[in-house]
């Protein structure tokens, strides 16, 4: 008895491990070569071509508002909550059980009670903070909620598949999309380490219905339930006049969509790069890519963040994979103020993308991303100068600088370097 009870839980044990493992593997292939230059990013080939490869068309007739910080950023997105007439989807990966949860929880309760249909996803490790309370009180008031991946026997092998998505949208007419999660540490400013530093963005126009439609993806995935009538997809109007596009990218599909559309954008680049990335750990293709555009007279600056960040992982591996960029003249700050949570990325002061997407293998490869490119140059000019005041108040890292550092600092990084496949 004892050894077919040896035997049983080796068996058992070596399952456990499988399944694990199968977290960090994907049956996809990834992009092996670099892209080859055939258009510029102001040619319409650009947009014919990320459309086709991406999935959702560039749409016209939008508008973006950009919203900096959490004092910008969270009355807009509550006032639109408590407006909702029919339909309000809500998708984030951060929501914990902090005083700004609370007032979404009241809000979307509250509206949820008046007869709107509240629909919420989050990522089940990302509100893993979340007072059972809180969820308790939203699904009192009729909101449905779905916690997405939570752990379960039957699907381990996707434990490592988080949405990282950032969703809301209004009666399938307003949107809101960035870096920002439900947490105390968006609130504020910017104006001490306690405040982080990030930027959201406020949508309307056709394109609106592209991100009601990223949500669907996986509120399908999660409910089973397809949301499908007027109240989610009403016929939107022209709010502007900025050409736009909302796409995903997931491990269940697609995988690569967000690293190619990057991937696209750098080669297609002529004069400027400005990226700022919460993370900031490129593989060897995308590292490439950038010192191919520097080489080619592009002018490529880099914001991440400095000794405020929640992963100092993340800060080491990043730093160890800085000396080619930087030897081909990239220009990487890190910022000073508090912890950089910005995702953004400016090329060539007419396409802006931005969303959910940091500049990781993560982000590529293992996560559920949303982003929103827009082609303006008005708007890409914005974007610019508030990039360029964050840039003030960065620290400027120099390739001698970079080569000094010492060597205990030096072996950490290698160290984390080795996990970069998974940040």
């Amino acid at each position: 008895m004892n050894k077919l009870m040896t035997i049983f839980i080796t068996v058992v044990i070596t399952l456990a491990v499988v399944m694990v493992l199968m977290n960090f593997i994907t049956a996809e292939k990834k992009i092996q070569r670099k892209l080859d230059q055939h258009y510029e990013i102001a040619s319409p080939q650009f947009s014919r071509s990320v459309s086709a490869l991406l999935g959702p068309p560039f749409v016209p007739g939008n508008d973006v508002k950009v919203l900096t910080n959490g004092d910008e950023i969270f009355p807009p997105m509550l006032a639109a909550i408590r407006k909702a007439e029919k339909t309000i989807t809500f998708e984030t990966f951060i929501y914990w059980a902090d005083s700004i949860g609370g007032e979404f929880a009241d809000a979307l309760s509250e509206r949820a009670r008046a007869g709107v249909k509240v629909h919420v996803l989050l990522d089940w490790l990302g509100s893993v903070k979340m007072e059972q309370k809180q969820i308790d009180k939203m699904l009192e008031a009729g909101v449905e909620i779905q916690r997405y991946h939570k752990p379960h026997w039957s699907h381990l092998p996707r434990l490592n598949n988080r949405t990282h998505r950032k969703l809301l949208i209004i009666d399938g007419q307003l949107g809101f999309t960035g870096g920002v999660g439900i947490a105390d540490q968006w609130r504020g400013d910017a104006r001490n380490p306690d405040e982080w530093r990030d930027t959201h963005f406020q949508v309307t126009g056709p394109v609106v219905g592209q991100m009601q439609a990223v949500f669907m993806d996986n509120w399908i995935k999660a409910q089973g339930k397809v949301l499908h009538d007027q109240t989610y997809f009403p016929a939107i109007k022209p709010a502007g006049k900025m050409p736009a596009q909302v796409f995903s990218s997931s491990p269940s599909g697609g995988s690569e969509s967000m690293q190619l559309m990057y991937l696209m954008a750098i080669t297609a680049a002529k004069k400027t790069i400005y990226l700022s990335s919460a993370y900031f750990v490129p593989d060897e293709l995308t590292t490439k890519a950038l010192i191919a555009a520097a080489k080619r007279g592009v002018k490529i600056r880099i914001i991440t963040p400095g000794k405020h960040i929640d992963t100092d992982l993340v800060r080491n591996a990043s730093r160890a994979g800085w000396g080619g960029l930087l030897q081909a003249g990239i220009e990487i700050a890190e910022y000073a103020p508090t912890m950089y949570h910005c995702k953004i990325f400016i090329v060539d002061s007419l396409l802006v993308s931005v969303g959910s997407t940091n500049f990781d293998n993560r982000s590529f490869r293992l996560n559920d991303e949303a982003n929103l490119n827009v082609l303006d140059e008005e708007f890409a000019n914005e974007q610019m100068e508030i990039f360029d005041q964050d840039w003030q108040k960065s620290h400027l890292v120099t390739y001698e600088q970079w080569q000094q550092r010492p060597w205990h600092e030096k072996l950490i990084e290698k160290s984390a370097a080795l996990f970069k496949s998974q940040l």
